[in-house]
């Protein structure tokens, strides 16, 4: 009964409330802001490089970037786009970065208003996120807390569970047994999460870059190598999206296939909209001094998720030997893709990048809980009480398979991203106003910067006016 009705409850919100939600959203603020991804994008770069004025209370932006993207980037990069191109062909790499453009406008949105309704939360620190402004802008504290509630069950808890889990899959191979690997990814976890938000960004930040940099330099490598044929593969992914070319070796590759494989893969990869980052672009001292800078930050967060990461999976796959098929999908499929391209030594790379991928993931999403624990009130024994709660579930996933209890977390995010979308979309005249104030001042040459004494009535909307001032 329990799990008919949590399957019909994923059936509505991800076979239809999100998947066109999501695709809604990014579209209304891709036009609202004036296709701000496009036009701006130099400016994002900008506030990710700044380190801003110095603030204990926060971390640095680009600090931000790199617990965000410990979170977006995790083993469905690897494993998720490898099923995307099995189900819906290459085409399916075309709406990725569809979504993924629509979506660096939702990602900004989101976090442009976390970071303006966040908080001084235990210790200083700065808190906030879709539950702080969902409860400080929209005034509905019971929405907010149903939002903090379904984060930590699905981003806090299960989606541990399910990281260790593809960490454990990978090096069982290995000889390496499941114990093993539970126990000490949690004993590594632990010194990490146990010294709160500033360690974890901390390690984000010397873990992410290498992690990704060293998956984007094989990728590089493949295309300098097979630099011929990356025309015709390119080719291939935008006729395929349109439903002009024969799907490869039997595989369903029509358009509707290639459009809802890589709308899926793209929206659960990215997370714009989800209302997942947000919780720790809030924690950031933006540079500017300003709400949008934390916006554009989170949007190349997307940009770098989807249109990098995802497109190297997809493009080692495409120019491999390795054909698709209902036995050969998901990791098999990209370890044999890169087992084409670097021999044995392919195999060894793809379960050490699912170790970093899925490991990373585990921290970053450890970190968005703790923002829903002390929204919720807790204090210091209950973020304890959470921190402890993650080892167990990072020794549980890697024992045994998820199943029905990763089904739950599904509608739990389901679920928290519904919420989110209509908060945001609600809110959007804020988004509007805060960005307009943001490029009117780069447009007359000074550095932007955020004063609530210019915004009077923004501050009997919730705004905190100590962090504002």
């Amino acid at each position: 009964m329990i799990d008919s009705v949590i399957n019909f409850l994923n059936d509505i919100f991800w076979g239809y409330v999100l998947i066109y939600g999501l695709l809604a959203v990014g579209v209304f603020f891709t036009l609202r802001l004036g296709f701000i991804q496009i036009r701006h994008f130099p400016e994002m770069i900008r506030c990710t490089l700044g380190r801003g004025d110095p603030d204990a209370d926060g971390i640095s932006p680009l600090q931000a970037l790199s617990v965000s993207l410990a979170s977006r980037v995790g083993t469905g990069n690897i494993a998720g786009v490898a099923v995307a191109i099995t189900l819906g062909g290459p085409g399916a790499v075309f709406w990725m970065w569809v979504v993924a453009s629509l979506g660096m406008a939702t990602a900004y949105a989101e976090s442009a208003l976390a970071q303006l309704y966040k908080v001084h939360g235990p210790h200083g620190l700065y808190r906030g996120g879709p539950a702080f402004y969902i409860s400080r802008g929209l005034r509905m504290h019971w929405l907010a807390a149903l939002f903090a509630v379904a984060l930590i069950l699905s981003f806090g808890l299960v989606f541990e569970a399910v990281q260790a889990n593809s960490i454990a899959e990978a090096w069982v191979t290995f000889g390496v047994p499941r114990w093993a690997t539970g126990v000490g990814l949690a004993a590594i976890t632990g010194v990490i999460i146990f010294g709160g938000i500033p360690q974890i960004a901390r390690a984000a930040e010397w873990i992410v870059p290498f992690m990704a940099g060293a998956y984007l330099l094989a990728a590089a490598w493949v295309f300098a190598t097979n630099l011929a044929e990356v025309p015709a593969v390119l080719s291939h992914i935008v006729q395929s999206a349109f439903g002009l070319t024969e799907a490869a070796s039997g595989v369903a590759g029509s358009m509707a296939a290639a459009m809802l494989n890589g709308v899926k893969r793209g929206l659960f990869s990215n997370e714009a909209g989800m209302g997942s980052a947000p919780n720790i672009a809030a924690a950031a001292r933006p540079h500017p001094h300003h709400p949008a800078s934390q916006g554009f930050v989170q949007a190349l967060g997307v940009f770098i998720d989807t249109i990098l990461v995802c497109t190297a999976t997809a493009v080692m796959i495409l120019l491999s030997g390795a054909v698709p098929s209902a036995e050969l999908t998901g990791v098999a499929l990209t370890q044999a893709a890169l087992g084409e391209h670097f021999g044995s030594w392919g195999l060894y790379f793809v379960a050490v990048a699912i170790l970093f991928f899925a490991f990373t993931s585990i921290i970053g999403n450890y970190a968005y809980a703790e923002n829903a624990v002390v929204f919720l009130g807790g204090g210091d024994g209950a973020i304890l009480v959470m921190r402890l709660a993650v080892l167990g579930m990072v020794v549980w996933g890697a024992l045994q398979a998820v199943g029905t209890v990763f089904n739950f977390a599904d509608a739990s995010m389901g679920l928290m991203a519904t919420i989110n979308l209509i908060a945001i979309v609600a809110m959007s005249g804020i988004i509007l106003r805060i960005t307009r104030d943001y490029l009117e001042q780069r447009r007359l040459g000074r550095r932007p910067e955020f004063h609530l004494a210019a915004h009077p009535d923004l501050a009997d909307r919730g705004v905190d006016p100590d962090i504002w001032r």
